[in-house]
């Protein structure tokens, strides 16, 4: 039981806790994780009951895909059941309750934040808000989400493998963002074609433009003068649109996706293997006393205690 869990606490979420249920179970833990990006994919199985308490996830949304059995979940006071004909759906808040019966293996997929919320926007070329109003699971029988459970386990087996498709570092990178952009248009939210669940008007071009370019480099050394060439406009003009449309200025936003981006590195790596200020250097934060400030205003904790709890 002490090797399962310091293998899903390694590979998905440090504070995590498993207990068995009962007197002195059998345990028949197997599990393939494979981190590939900002998704990490697996099939995992204890063999006997189990329950799991995880805190609020955070850095990312998380989805559990029963292949057999029935797993209970208590998430934001809200309890659901999942099994072989429908999937639970986790968003980044409040924390995670599961009575997983030992007949019950699943693929677990957790998705990064800044990620799926992307995908999502650009998908809906709309702005939404974070975390995402995301619906509590999907169906699994029909649809969408037969397809993307269906991709995912296929993925993953292709990984697992020694010679296939998947194991071509672009093959990966593609079937990866296959994975993410199919699960935007499937997750159940309130976007789209409900009116009532718009967060504001389409985003120009101007902006997506900007948008785009620091979350294809976010430790590029970006000056707004930059961002308004790459977008075609005035300075002024694209501050502009970024408070209209995004809230925030260009350069505010830019700083919000490096603190996501060192966050959700800092959360999965190895506390022995990883520094702090590599991390920050590596996403244009060269001054560490005002990272450190403003890391711990976005996530409530220091950067180092986030390397430490390996979240």
């Amino acid at each position: 039981m002490d090797e399962a869990r310091e293998f899903c606490r390694r590979m998905y979420y440090g504070p995590l806790r498993i207990e068995p249920v009962g007197d002195a179970p059998r345990i028949d833990f197997s599990a393939d994780v494979v981190l590939l990006g900002p998704i990490t994919v697996g099939e995992v199985g204890y063999g006997t009951d189990i329950r799991v308490s995880i805190e609020a996830l955070e850095t990312a949304y998380h989805v559990l895909v029963p292949l057999t059995g029935v797993l209970r979940s208590r998430h934001r006071g809200a309890v659901a059941h999942a099994d072989p004909t429908r999937a639970l759906v986790y968003r980044p808040t409040g924390d995670i309750e599961l009575d997983w019966p030992g007949s019950c293996r699943l693929l677990s997929v957790k998705v990064e934040r800044a990620a799926l919320e992307r995908e999502v926007d650009a998908a809906l070329d709309q702005r939404v808000v974070s975390p995402l109003p995301l619906g509590t699971g999907f169906d699994l029988v029909d649809g969408p989400g037969r397809t993307w459970a269906a991709l995912v386990r296929l993925l993953l087996s292709e990984l697992c493998g020694p010679d296939g498709l998947a194991s071509q570092p672009r093959m990966a990178a593609r079937w990866r963002d296959m994975v993410v952009s199919g699960l935007a248009l499937t997750v159940e939210h309130p976007y789209g074609e409900e009116p009532a669940g718009l967060q504001g008007p389409h985003r120009p071009r101007t902006v997506k433009r900007a948008l785009d370019a620091m979350h294809a480099e976010p430790g590029r050394e970006y000056r707004t003068r930059d961002l308004a060439d790459l977008a075609g406009v005035g300075v002024r003009v694209l501050q502009e649109a970024f408070r209209q449309h995004v809230g925030m200025s260009p350069l505010t936003y830019l700083r919000r996706l490096r603190l996501d981006h060192v966050h959700a590195e800092l959360s999965r790596a190895d506390a022995g293997q990883a520094s702090v200020s590599e991390v920050a250097y590596r996403y244009g934060f060269t001054h560490l006393g005002r990272f450190a400030g403003a890391y711990r205003a976005r996530f409530g904790v220091t950067p180092s205690q986030t390397l430490r709890d390996r979240r």
